[in-house]
Parts: structure tokens; C-alpha cells; sequence
């Protein structure tokens, strides 16, 4: 039999095997996260028809005859390169921009990681891939997340309930006229919260008593006086010389006795118009879960019906030395492979890992023009073997027939 004929079907099994790569690709031009593969050839054996010989004193040295026997696939490789972008405008697709993948925990508990990164809820509100592999991260506590902590499911419960916080802070800021006659005084008002987030109104009175000396009053809107700052000193210049806080214990009610600091480092005195005004405090009635948004380093903070705004979790990624070593698991999930060694699970944007963005997908890599040309070689290659299977046929029959 001839040499050519088996040469030739290796050949064309190793065609068909570009083939169905170059369709695979093709069929997956639209797969969120995809990445292309590409089939790369080497030849087998080669039988020595003679050795060659080495150079001697009387005569040269002679190479070796051989004779191929064939080609077989030696590697099957993925492009990594970066997809392109669709903006989706959902809150729930994310794209990871530059390197890393999404940590998933599949079917059994299984630890897979992904490229896809458009999500949904489940009843519970866990995020979860389209196959219902859930997304893993960080869960926040008291609007903390620790990146140190073990990994876990992550969850966005719309509607859920933050408790109120009583307010321990407020500040006020303006400028207080250097001019004004005694007694002039300045007013602003503010909304503190007790332990039950029941609102409580506040106002501050800023009244002069000497020069470049002022009070700050501040009152409940029930006509108890809760503190007075006296002897708010300013020098030549403007700029405050008394100390910037004072702290005061609401008294006479029964749900908020937190202790409150007033900061008043933002007064100054300067001529022309006086006005002064809430700087704010930190304390807040119930509120509910209503949205979400998720940052550039995986942080999903949450938007509350009482205007609080805290982050609720920080999703995971996790990268590899070698991403060519993942075994693919299907549903665009990949699995630890002996190759790829550990994953490396971490925050986005440090580490080598990318960072997140959202309400955008990364489409598949694929390029058809090249796909398409990858198919006329695969399909040229199958034929060019064919023939050659055809001619060594023709050769066999043509030796048969020596003797009739």
C-alpha cells in the first residue's frame, strides 16, 4: 500500500477537525463573552529512507532521506483578545474590561468562571447567569465590604429594608457679616432622626454678642433648647479661633439620647451679605432598597427610598497565569484545567485583573472575514487530500493491472 494514501487520510481527518472549529466559531459569532479558537497543525513521524552520514577525511557528508507520514492537529488555542462592546443600558449586564472572569458557582456547587456577563435575579435575588450559575462576591455589612472574607453568593434584595440610623452629627456653614450690629442673628433649619428614624426638627441660631464673637443655639422645633455654643471667636482675617465641634445629648426624649456633634469649622466672617446654612448630618429614617448601580472596581451600591445611597456588595474576578489551560464547561463557563493553574480571586482593577462596566456586554471575538478564509483553506486542504487519496488509487489499479 502506498505511503501517500494514509498520509492523505490524516490529512483530511485533520481538516475536518479546522472544519468543525471554523463552524463552531461561525456559529458562535453572537455569543456574549465568545472567544474564537484556531486549529494549529503539525506533521507526525517521518520514516528514514536512508540515514545520512557523517563527513569523513576522502568524502562529504550525506543528509537523510525521509519520508512524512502524515499531519495531525497539535493544538487547539483560544484568542483572548477583547471583544467588542454593546451598550445594553441594564443594570444587570456587566462587562469586564481588560483581563479576568466572573466567579460562578454552578450545579452542584461547582466553581466555574465566565465572560458573559449578562445577568438576572432569581426570587431571592441572587444574580445569576442565563444557565442559573450564581454570581459570587462580597455581601456588605453595614454598608462595609471586606474583599478579605471568603467569597459567597451575591445578592440584591429589591425592597429590602435598611434600618434608620439616629442622627450623632450635623454641621452648618456660611458666612456671618463682620459688620453686623449685636444682637443680629442667623437662622437655618435641619431634619435630625432618632433611633426609630422618627424625624426630628432642628434649627440653628447664630446670634452676635460682642465684636467678632458670636452664639450658635440650637433648638428643637417643641422649643427646647438642646445646646449652646458660646463665644464662637473670630480674628482680624475672618478665619474661626474657637474650637471647630460641640457635642450635646438630646434630653427628654425617650428614643433618641445619641450623643450629636455640631461641627462649625465651616463659619467665617467676612463683610457683606450673611447667610448661613444645613451642612448636613448623618442619620436617616427606614428606608427600602430601590435600585442599583455597579462602579468600575465591583462595587454594587444600592440607592434607598430615604435617599441613602451604601454599597450592598463587590462582585468578584478571578484570573489565571494561564487562561489557555481552562477546560470549557459549557454555557460559556470555563472549569480549572491542570494548565491554567489556581484562580487568583480578587478585587477588579488590581492584581492583573480588569476593571467592570455596566449596562454593556462584551460580544464575541470572532472575525468573520477571517473565519471565512479559514474555510476556503480548510475545504482547499480537504480537497488537495482528497486527490491525493484518488491519484494513489489510480497508481494501485494501474499496478493490478500489469497482469491481466
Amino acid at each position: 500500500m502506498l505511503r501517500s494514501m494514509f498520509s492523505a487520510i490524516s490529512g483530511l481527518r485533520a481538516h475536518q477537525t479546522k472544519m468543525d472549529v471554523t463552524g463552531n466559531n461561525i456559529a458562535n459569532v453572537n455569543t456574549v463573552g465568545f472567544k474564537a479558537s484556531q486549529t494549529v497543525f503539525q506533521d507526525t513521524l517521518s520514516q528514514v529512507i536512508r540515514a545520512g552520514g557523517a563527513p569523513a577525511a576522502d568524502r562529504g557528508g550525506t543528509n537523510p532521506a525521509q519520508v512524512g507520514l502524515g499531519v495531525k492537529v497539535a493544538a487547539i488555542t483560544t484568542n483572548w483578545t477583547q471583544g467588542a462592546t454593546q451598550s445594553t443600558g441594564r443594570s444587570e449586564d456587566f462587562m469586564i474590561e481588560g483581563d479576568g472572569f466572573f466567579v460562578t458557582r454552578g450545579t452542584g456547587g461547582e466553581q466555574l468562571f465566565t465572560r458573559a456577563g449578562s445577568l438576572t435575579f432569581d426570587s431571592t435575588g441572587k444574580l445569576l447567569t442565563p444557565d442559573g450559575s450564581i454570581l459570587q462576591g462580597w455581601m456588605a455589612d453595614g454598608g462595609v465590604v471586606n474583599s478579605n472574607d471568603p467569597i459567597e453568593a451575591l445578592t440584591v434584595p429589591i425592597g429590602q429594608l435598611v434600618p434608620p440610623r439616629a442622627s450623632s452629627s450635623g454641621a452648618i456653614d456660611g458666612n456671618l457679616p463682620s459688620e453686623a450690629p449685636v444682637p443680629t442673628s442667623l437662622t437655618t433649619g435641619t431634619i435630625m432622626y432618632d433611633s426609630q428614624g422618627v424625624p426630628q426638627q432642628i434649627s440653628y441660631t447664630v446670634t452676635k454678642t460682642a465684636a467678632d464673637t458670636w452664639d450658635v443655639s440650637v433648638d428643637h422645633a417643641d422649643g427646647t433648647n438642646l445646646a449652646t455654643i458660646t463665644g464662637v471667636a473670630f480674628d482680624s482675617s475672618g478665619a474661626r479661633t474657637t474650637a471647630p465641634t460641640a457635642t450635646f445629648t438630646p434630653v427628654g426624649y425617650d428614643n433618641w439620647t445619641t450623643p450629636v456633634t455640631i461641627d462649625i469649622s465651616a463659619l467665617t466672617q467676612y463683610g457683606g451679605a450673611g447667610e448661613i446654612g444645613d451642612a448636613g448630618q448623618n442619620g436617616y429614617p427606614v428606608g427600602a432598597l430601590q435600585a442599583f448601580e455597579l462602579g468600575a472596581d465591583g462595587t454594587i451600591m444600592g440607592t434607598y427610598s430615604n435617599e441613602l445611597k451604601q454599597p450592598i456588595g463587590r462582585l468578584a474576578l478571578a484570573s489565571f497565569n494561564n487562561p489557555g489551560g481552562l477546560e470549557k464547561a459549557g454555557n460559556s463557563s470555563f472549569r480549572v484545567g491542570v494548565n491554567s493553574g489556581v484562580a487568583q480571586i480578587g478585587v477588579p482593577g488590581a492584581g492583573g485583573r480588569g476593571s467592570l462596566v455596566s449596562g454593556a456586554l462584551e460580544m464575541s471575538n470572532v472575525d468573520l472575514a477571517e473565519e471565512f478564509t479559514g474555510l476556503i483553506v480548510a475545504q482547499r486542504g480537504f480537497q488537495a487530500n482528497s486527490r491525493v487519496i484518488t491519484s494513489s488509487d489510480e497508481i494501485l489499479q494501474d499496478l493490478v493491472n500489469l497482469k491481466r
